[in-house]
């Protein structure tokens, strides 16, 4: 079994709004073979805790405005090193630069498939002259 449409439409929301919010290395990987829990993981990593905000809060933004969605859980907040959104389907990892290359999620998941996430950089862009 792998991703349902829903959990990658919901992965390619969150993946853009963290690319818009200069979210850095932004992978997903359909784990749902390995997990009974969940089908997708998306990781997102940041140069500083207020920019892990920043994009954490874009993904809660984008989510509930474009799929009425919130999440059913969100842990690691009060610090700003490595916040997890829980949708179900979908756990978003938004992770300081540092967590991230300590922890090495990408290496625990790496016989998943990763999900082609096609992001729009012109939105990226777009999103800076907002700024």
């Amino acid at each position: 079994m792998s991703a349902t449409e829903s959990a990658l439409s919901i992965t390619r929301l969150a993946a853009q709004a963290a690319s818009d919010k200069k979210g850095l290395d932004i992978v997903a990987f359909d784990v749902s073979e390995a997990l009974a829990i969940t089908d997708v993981f998306l990781i997102v990593s940041a140069s500083n805790e207020r920019q892990v905000g920043a994009i954490v809060d874009a993904v809660e933004e984008r989510l509930i405005q474009q799929a009425n969605l919130r999440p059913t859980r969100r842990e690691g907040d009060r610090e700003n090193r490595w916040v997890l959104l829980d949708y179900v389907d979908v756990v978003v990892h938004v992770q300081h630069s540092e967590e991230r290359t300590l922890y090495s999620l990408e290496r625990l998941w790496k016989d998943c498939p990763r999900i082609p996430l096609d992001l729009d950089e012109a939105s990226a862009a777009e999103g800076e002259d907002e700024e």
